[in-house]
């Protein structure tokens, strides 16, 4: 794993350290002993600004994208991407997961326009969206053709916890140590310390 990266040698010294592993997440563990981490032989790297720490764990069928103008994506030590998730950038968009954060299969974070910031030790369960940006609504011109606009992008605190199927929308914080229930559709900020559920979601109470 020493060898382990970005790099076609560093994709085939994961690939074959892999080897033998009954799941992708049996493969979690053998991130540690990389300087990059554990990138999974069919993750689809196709980012030019991509930016690994220590035991960084990149899971099975992994997409991370960077499209015109798109920003860089971060992800700092013990970051685990699970399988099927999709990481895209394009149009001054970036992605910044911090430390010890895990996020689950099938999540989609894309940015564009506003940055996406995902803070330390946050569990984010599978399906999860989130979108930093929105489409114009403007009569008369179809929907492929509108602008693109942004109220500033998504930043998540510290220690959160997003239930199945949270999406997240343009403009949105959620505070520190926040709870969101499964299902829920963040369209507005939520406080630190707070359980929140519902479409659009609403805190419900305090921790």
């Amino acid at each position: 794993m020493k060898w382990a990266g970005l790099s076609p040698l560093g994709r085939t010294a994961c690939a074959i350290a892999g080897w033998g592993q009954p799941s992708s997440c049996g493969r979690v563990p053998i991130s540690e002993y990389g300087p990059y981490g554990y990138i999974s032989p069919s993750a689809k790297i196709c980012h030019d600004d991509l930016h690994l720490s220590k035991a960084c764990f990149i899971g099975d069928g992994v997409n991370i994208y960077k499209d015109r103008d798109g920003g860089p994506v971060s992800l700092s030590e013990d970051v685990h991407i699970h399988r099927d998730t999709t990481l895209h950038t394009g149009s001054g968009g970036t992605i910044r997961i911090d430390a010890h954060t895990h996020i689950q299969p099938r999540c989609q974070i894309v940015s564009y326009q506003g940055p996406i910031t995902i803070g330390k030790g946050c569990e984010i369960a599978p399906h999860c969206g989130f979108y930093s940006y929105d489409h114009g609504a403007v009569p008369g011109i179809p929907v492929r053709k509108q602008q693109m606009t942004s109220r500033g992008g998504i930043v998540v605190g510290n220690e959160v916890w997003l239930g199945f199927g949270v999406i997240v929308l343009d403009g949105v914080q959620i505070g520190n140590d926040a709870v969101v229930g499964a299902g829920a559709v963040v369209t507005r900020s939520i406080p630190e310390n707070c359980i929140a559920v519902g479409n659009p979601a609403r805190v419900v109470r305090q921790r």
